[in-house]
Parts: C-alpha cells; structure tokens; sequence
C-alpha cells in the first residue's frame, strides 16, 4: 500500500512547481509567429525580465537550458585562449568552468570546497597579482545549486575595483533569480545568466543572458559567437525574429508571461524574495531540531551564507538515498539528489539530499514537505531529534 497517490509534490531544486496559471496560459493554440500580439507579448516580458534582474540594461533570449545560457554568455565576451577566473564553491562553479574550457578559454579555478563562501581575500590576491590583467573575466555562482552556498557577488565587485582589475563580472543566477535578493546594475554586474525553470516557475527550454555595457564592449573583440549564439541581433533585434535566431518559443512565452505577472505585477519582487526567506527559515530550523545530537546538519552552518531557493543537507549514508526513495515511492514527495557532493560510486554518495523551495511554493507545501520527511525519518528508522514541525511552524507563524 501506497499514501503516494494523490497530486504530487517536486521538493528538487529545478525544475520547480509549475503554477496551474502558467501551465494554463501554455494550453492555446499556436500563435502567427511575425506579427500580431506575440510581439506585444514579448516586448512586455523583456521589461519584466529586465525589471526581475533590476537591470536597466539588455537581455538576450535563447531556446536553451542554464547549460546553454552559460555557453552564450562566454561566447561573447571571450576570445579563444583567454584566461578566465572561475571561483568555484560546487559542482555549478565547476561545470561553468569546464564549459570555458571546452569552448577554448584558459579556464583558472579557485576552488573553495563544498561548504564555504568564496573568500574574497583570496580573490583580490590572485587579481593583483595579475599585473598584465590577463584575467578578462571572472566567473562566480550567485547560488551554487548543489552546495546551497550563497556568494557574496557584490563583494565581488567591490574587490575587483579594490584590484584595479579590468576583467568582467559574470553571475551565474540559473538558481536565485527571483529567490534570493540580486540587484544587476547596483552590484556592478556586467554579464548575468538565468534560466526559466526555477525562480521563475516555468518548464525548462528558455536562458537568459543579461548584459551590462562593458560586455557589449567585449562583444567586439569575442570571436567565440556563432550566429545562433550571437547576443547582438537578440538584444537589438531590428526585426520580430531576431529575439530568438528564428522561431519564437511561443508557448513558453505564454508561461512565462502568466509567470511574470504573478511574480512582478501581483506578489511583487521584494515580497517574493521576503517570502522565499522566511520558508527557507523554517527549513532551516526543522532541520536543526532533527539534528539535535543526530547525524543530520545542513551543509551550510552561517545562515547569511545559505540559499533561500535550495537547502543542501548531510546525513550519515545509506539514510540520504533511503529517505529519498522512501518520500518518492511511499509519500508523494521528490527531494533532490546530493549532486556533486561525493562520486556516485562512493558509498558517501548516498549521505546527502537537497530541498528545493524555489519559486511557487508557499507554507502548506513546505510544512507537508517538512511533515513527510519526519515520517520517513520514522518509517526508516533514522535517529532525529524531536520538535522540528513545532519549530518549523513557529518560524511560520512569525515567532
């Protein structure tokens, strides 16, 4: 006998829940693709997207997943052979760096673990030390979605000035966008990229690069673009088309559209950003209490350095798969992988899991989450402390 039968909750961190709006809005006929309202449609989503960013600057739009995102945005600020600094704090940071390197970038990478921030000092040595500024960019995760770190990107900035360094901020937000507070232009952001499938609550297929004029600026010196990945004709589109190289994914833009209306025009940023906080608090302190004298701990011990989208959490193996498993086949419920936090073959592999509290997600689905995971922990066996739905509730209810 299964209790899984029921509507199903995805607790992983991307995808994420899609609101029943958006899936609505995709469920119409397809639209004239030169004219007519999609063009109207489209205009209002890059304000909106720009606005999500808090850029005043451009975006380019692409059929593709944050994979694709991050390879347009090398492509066109880099030139073969160029050096990038690739500070990595998870496999996310790591896999932005090996995309550098395969697309032919002299990829450097200052590795900071799996459980810290990224150590500024550190950096601003490295960048003074690069007197002829061979660096051009420096490459960071805002949210590394496998460890939950949160980096500090505005210190970031700040130390690349400190340095007197020339080189290119670039922010991976594939993760935070619309979760975690990002503030583009204020920060001194020159190239950011997102992706549709998280923070924004729409099915995976659309990335996001915004840029800032210092990247234009390097767009010129870039021979990495190919026509499809070129940004130019996509942030200054002189004809309808050139938005997305050809085809509109015109039902994702209906989604998305729907998506950004609830999250711009109803909710509103600062409120969602303030909503993702305090849900995460409460994932926080459940599991705190479980892991009160028990093997259970989340993987990041500063909350100022923890993700308000994905909780990245240790417990001792074989329980992380096991509870996994136990949630999908008995309860309903999805939890993330511990990817990248040990190799697959590694017995270790299974002592971890991730939450994902990205995007439409609100109390109800966090406590069930939460409530659920405490029956596994029971069914299973696993020793865990007492009092962590109280405690949960109690961050809920503003206490």
């Amino acid at each position: 006998m299964s209790l899984r039968y029921g509507r199903p909750y995805l607790a992983i961190p991307g995808p994420s829940v899609i609101p029943d709006r958006v899936l609505q809005a995709m469920h119409q006929p397809a639209p004239n693709i030169y004219g007519g309202p999609l063009v109207d449609l489209v205009e209002s989503v890059v304000r909106d997207l720009k606005a999500v960013a808090r850029t005043r600057h451009k975006v380019a739009i692409y059929i593709a997943n944050g994979h694709g995102g991050w390879e347009a945005s090398l492509a066109n600020v880099l030139a073969r052979g160029d050096r990038v600094l690739v500070l990595a704090t998870g496999r996310f940071g790591h896999g932005w760096a090996e995309a550098a390197q395969a697309m032919g970038a002299e990829v450097e990478i200052l590795d900071f673990g799996n459980r810290a921030t990224v150590d500024l000092g550190r950096v601003e040595d490295r960048l003074r030390a690069d007197k002829d500024h061979a660096i051009r960019a420096v490459l960071v995760s805002h949210v590394d979605t496998a460890t939950s770190v949160r980096n500090d990107v505005a210190g970031v900035r700040a130390t690349l000035d400190a340095a007197g360094h020339p080189a290119l901020l670039m922010a991976d937000c594939i993760a935070s966008l619309a979760c975690d507070r990002f503030e583009m232009d204020a920060w001194g952001v020159d190239v950011m990229v997102a992706a549709c499938q998280k923070g924004l609550m729409v099915p995976p297929g659309l990335a996001f690069v915004f840029l800032g004029p210092k990247a234009e600026e390097a767009r010129a010196r870039a021979d990495l673009a190919t026509p499809y990945w070129d940004w130019t004709p996509r942030a200054n589109p002189q004809e309808f088309y050139q938005y997305f190289g050809g085809t509109a994914p015109t039902h994702h833009l209906y989604g998305l559209r729907a998506a950004l209306d609830m999250l711009v025009h109803e909710e509103g940023l600062e409120a969602a950003w303030d909503r993702h906080a305090q849900l995460a608090r409460a994932i926080w302190s459940a599991i705190e209490t479980w892991g009160q004298g028990r093997p259970i701990a989340l993987n990041m011990t500063d909350p100022a350095l923890r993700s308000h989208a994905v909780t990245s959490v240790r417990i001792d193996p074989p329980h992380g798969t096991a509870l996994r498993e136990w949630l999908s086949e008995t309860a309903g419920v999805t939890l993330g992988i511990g990817l990248g936090m040990a190799a697959p073959g590694d017995p270790a592999w299974h002592g971890f899991f991730r939450i994902g509290h990205m995007g439409h997600v609100n109390a109800h689905m966090i406590l069930g989450a939460l409530g659920t995971m405490e029956a596994g922990f029971k069914a299973l066996g696993v020793a865990h402390g007492a009092g962590a739905l109280e405690a949960a509730a109690g961050v809920i209810a503003g206490r």
